[in-house]
C-alpha cells in the first residue's frame, strides 16, 4: 500500500509509476529497457524494506534519485512536478544544485 500525503492510502500500481517515468522522459534519449530497470530498481529497493506501507514521498524520492543519474532534463521535470515548486526561485535553486 502507498500512503499518500494527505493520509489515503492506495495500492501500489506498477503502471502509474512507469508512466510517470515516461512522462517525464518524453522525448529524451533513453531507451525503455532503461525505464523498466528504474522500476524495477524502485520496485526492488521497495521489496527490501519489507514494509506493507511505503510513504508516497518515498517512491518520489527514489524517482527523482534514478533520474538524475540517468537523464538531467527528465529529472528536472520530474522534480517540477513532484516538489511543486511554488515560484521560479524555487526552480531556479533546484536548477543550481543540479548544476553542483
Amino acid at each position: 500500500m502507498v500512503v499518500k500525503a494527505d493520509g489515503r492510502r492506495q495500492a501500489y500500481e506498477h503502471q502509474k509509476l512507469k508512466l510517470s517515468l515516461q512522462i517525464a522522459c518524453k522525448k529524451r534519449p533513453i531507451p525503455t529497457a532503461d525505464l523498466e530497470d528504474v522500476v524495477n530498481d524502485i520496485e526492488g529497493s521497495l521489496r527490501d524494506n519489507a514494509q506493507a506501507e511505503v510513504e508516497s514521498r518515498k517512491i518520489g524520492e527514489l524517482v527523482i534519485q534514478r533520474l538524475r543519474e540517468i537523464d538531467e532534463i527528465a529529472y528536472v521535470r520530474f522534480a517540477s512536478v513532484y516538489r511543486n515548486f511554488k515560484d521560479k526561485e524555487e526552480f531556479i535553486t533546484e536548477l543550481k544544485e543540479l548544476k553542483r
